[in-house]
């Protein structure tokens, strides 16, 4: 389905999330995207075959790189964020490593905020030194720093669009000026906001990542991560992105930029990233993410609906001292919201008790619709202790920068009735009370 104006109308959110990179199937006329269960492709004959591995043409040919319901997914995806294109992978950390990939080159670095996934933390500070890569941890919120930070070998600029666990929202466009002066690709994770709360592209976002895990399949089932290209990069201005901009040996000497243009990013993705990296999606992960997605912005409503609700009781509470959702009047990043996610704040936030750690603990055993789960974006409530689960492998020092202090529980508010969600959290904090 285009939003191309010359080439028909341009459709609205809700009707993209249904229809966007799907067609009755040509075989059957199935409605749904079938789940295409294949390793392999048949080749109509030696030159296509040959044409398909040149690049020279389009298609399929092995589902470790390209398969038909994936590639729904991806169209799908791309369209909802606005991207030219996109290439999806096995999980929303494949997704970090696919997006970096192109970019760096042992002795670089990328310059990213301290406001992270414990996850994320862990991987570009530790795993990715296994490359030769490195990372600076910055207040993203201190843009002399920011700046500051940045040096020759800085090949990109990360940060979330709302911030896992805190639920903090970036001053998307004050980055992407600051990236851009510089000549650098922001890469902006989404996953938190969703397509739906926040489109980080219009605010100058190169590259937008996701754990598809999360909100977009929104059930639970499967895991999943997408990069999103803008298009809009210039990969040949510098001499900084050599596997975009110089001859790939691998492909007799072709240049992706100077070849694919805006799709430059995507295809090597693809064509270098899923080849050899191997961090492919299956088939029927992309499907489960497909059918999530039809109903996304119906979710993401409910899911900032009822965490306004549940945010705003919950800063009221005697056991409570302080809440970060940033929809709340107090929270220093209120302003931002309408900015930068102006249908409303997510639904990702956490809750410090005055009773601390104990506390904590004691309230995560007592709750009954709330899971003790390491996820989020579920239907369902969900909730954590960041410093003795997901952000355990950091320093306490680096806990408390990722807004994950032992005092704190992160809650991911759920499509559940709110005022069965607001009765639990009561029970189990008269009892963590106690």
């Amino acid at each position: 389905m285009s939003t191309d104006q010359e080439q028909g109308p341009t459709y609205g959110f809700d009707t993209l999330q249904i229809h966007a990179g799907a067609r009755p199937d040509p075989a059957t006329g199935a409605r749904q995207t079938p789940i295409y269960q294949s390793t392999a492709f048949v080749f109509r004959d030696a030159d296509h075959a040959a044409a398909l591995f040149n690049l020279q043409e389009v298609g399929f040919i092995y589902s470790r790189l390209t398969n038909p319901t994936v590639a729904v997914l991806q169209e799908r995806v791309a369209t909802l964020e606005g991207g030219v294109g996109a290439v999806c992978c096995s999980s929303g950390h494949a997704a970090q490593i696919m997006a970096l990939f192109p970019l760096m080159m042992p002795g670089n670095n990328v310059v990213v905020s301290t406001r992270l996934y414990g996850g994320t933390v862990t991987q570009f500070s530790q795993t990715i030194k296994r490359f030769g890569w490195s990372a600076k941890f910055v207040d993203f919120d201190d843009l002399d720093a920011v700046k500051a930070a940045i040096d020759d070998d800085t090949r990109a600029v990360f940060c979330e669009s709302i911030a896992n666990p805190g639920g903090y929202i970036t001053d998307l466009d004050s980055i992407a000026a600051i990236a851009d002066a510089a000549g650098l690709p922001l890469i902006v994770d989404n996953t938190t906001a969703t397509p739906y709360l926040c489109r980080p592209i219009e605010h100058g976002a190169t590259l937008v990542v996701h754990s598809l895990t999360k909100y977009m399949t929104g059930s639970g089932t499967v895991t999943g991560g997408v990069v999103v290209d803008s298009g809009a990069f210039d990969w040949s201005a510098s001499d900084k992105f050599p596997s975009l901009s110089q001859p790939e040996p691998a492909y007799h000497g072709l240049k992706f930029h100077e070849t694919f243009g805006p799709l430059a990013f995507t295809f090597h993705g693809i064509a270098i990233g899923l080849r050899d990296l191997g961090m492919t999606m299956n088939p029927q992960g992309a499907h489960y993410t497909l059918l999530g997605i039809e109903t996304l912005s119906l979710r993401m409503q409910r899911h900032v609906e009822n965490a306004q609700r549940v945010a705003a009781w919950l800063e009221a509470h005697d056991a409570v001292e302080a809440v970060t959702y940033a929809g709340l009047p107090s929270s220093p990043y209120y302003d931002r919201v309408e900015k930068i996610c102006p249908r409303g704040a997510g639904a990702l936030f956490t809750v410090a008790l005055k009773g601390g750690y104990d506390a904590c603990i004691k309230l995560v055993d007592s709750l009954e619709i709330f899971s003790h789960v390491a996820n989020l974006g579920d239907t369902r409530s969900l909730i954590i202790h960041s410093a003795s689960t997901t952000h355990r492998q950091l320093t306490a020092e680096q806990q408390v920068a990722a807004g994950a202090a032992p005092n704190v529980v992160r809650l991911s508010i759920g499509t559940e009735d709110a005022d069965d969600i607001i009765a639990d959290l009561a029970q189990g904090l008269a009892k963590a009370s106690a």
